[in-house]
């Protein structure tokens, strides 16, 4: 197993009861426990968990995002296809507003050497795009999130409200034709309902992972997404609550979304 599919499958466990042991993580993980112990050292330094003698707890409540330097390493290659096909569907000269978020920070990346002009939601965003010599770069105001460095508050909001984009690129934490967008914190989503408002056309950017989660706060519903991109291939099977990929693309195509899966 993959060194950050494992801090992963670790941080779900320990998350979901409250806390473990290291024998436990090592059989659940087919990992050393020598390995298992290094990997709770790293989660304890990012804050994930505090460690105890023989294992460790959570930190991380039920509904909260794991730290942004986790989330970054994981399912790596798919964000970065992910942000390819989004940069293919953004033209030249086209104004783009970019969320916050993993995958978007690839987005950002992949709109590098591209003549765009760009509004970053987050400080990491705006630091990868701070030295393209083609890319127009806006800063919105605003106050970043420890760790996280998106941008919210009535300062990033009152950014938005004052321009107008042909495109809005819009991370999540759950996506699906029930439940709509949806983020885990409410100021983030309040700042994604803001970049929504101020677009012509919004495309969502979610790993497959995503697409049967709902979390806390509603941002926008499906039928208000004009694409989906998505790294499922619609060959491992169903997702955990039964659904299958293609009845739930099916359904957001329903809603008139258009679904790309790379």
């Amino acid at each position: 197993m993959a060194g950050t599919e494992r801090l992963r499958q670790i941080t779900e466990a320990v998350r979901s009861a409250g806390r473990a042991g290291v024998a436990e993580l090592a059989a659940l993980t087919g990992a050393s426990e020598m390995t298992i112990r290094r990997d709770l050292e790293a989660l304890a330094a990012q804050g994930v968990l505090e460690r105890y003698r023989g294992g460790a707890r959570s930190l991380l409540l039920r509904g909260e995002e794991p730290p942004f330097a986790l989330r970054a390493q994981e399912g790596l290659e798919a964000k970065r296809r992910i942000a390819a096909e989004v940069a293919g569907l953004i033209a030249d000269g086209e104004s783009v507003v970019l969320d916050s978020g993993t995958t978007c920070l690839e987005v950002a990346r992949a709109l590098e050497h591209r003549r765009v002009t760009v509004m970053p939601l987050s400080l990491h965003a705006v630091n990868a795009l701070a030295g393209a010599p083609q890319v127009t770069l806006l800063v919105p105001g605003g106050r970043p999130r420890p760790g996280e460095l998106a941008l919210t508050g009535p300062l990033t909001q009152a950014s938005l409200a004052a321009l107008r984009f042909d495109t809005a690129v819009i991370g999540c934490c759950g996506l699906n034709s029930a439940d709509g967008l949806t983020a885990y914190d409410t100021d983030d989503a309040a700042v994604k309902r803001a970049a929504i408002a101020s677009s012509r056309r919004v495309i969502a950017v979610a790993e497959a992972a995503k697409l049967t989660r709902t979390a806390l706060a509603f941002v926008t519903a499906a039928a208000d997404l004009d694409a989906v991109v998505t790294d499922w291939n619609f060959s491992h099977g169903n997702f955990s609550d039964g659904t299958t990929p293609t009845e739930e693309t099916d359904r957001l195509a329903a809603a008139g979304v258009t679904v790309r899966a790379v």
